[in-house]
């Protein structure tokens, strides 16, 4: 990982950098490896207060280029939409990872079922 530009924001107290990555004859790195060679390029930061956003991987090329966003402390870091966070979740805490939801069992109703067989045996019976 090469990191292009670095700039320090301290009113968002956040290091922002843009990287680029030349990944020949390996495959195209995933958003784990890149947090983690993102906080390991900035000394003294933490791997749950790294964000990377705005991969792009070139067509026909082994490059990806991005942004890292690393930010001092937790309560800094909650400028960073919801989504976001969502989407770093497995990586910034793994023994934490979402299950998907289980479909909730749906009750029967048996009192619309009988009334609709009783409505179709008295259609029946108005033959006579």
């Amino acid at each position: 990982m090469e990191i292009i530009e670095r700039k320090e924001n301290p009113l968002l107290n956040r290091v922002e950098m843009s990287f680029r990555w030349e990944h020949s004859k390996e495959a195209t790195p995933t958003l784990s490896d890149m947090v983690a060679a993102a906080a390991k390029a900035e000394p003294g930061s933490k791997k749950e207060l790294t964000f990377v956003k705005e991969v792009n991987t070139r067509y026909g090329r082994p490059q990806t280029t991005g942004i890292a966003l690393i930010y001092g402390d937790a309560e800094a870091a909650t400028v960073e939409p919801e989504f976001v966070h969502n989407r770093h979740k497995a990586i910034h805490s793994p023994g934490e990872v979402e299950k998907p939801a289980a479909p909730e069992p749906v009750a029967e109703e048996a009192a619309p079922e009988e009334e609709e067989e009783s409505e179709a045996e008295s259609e029946e019976g108005g033959d006579e």
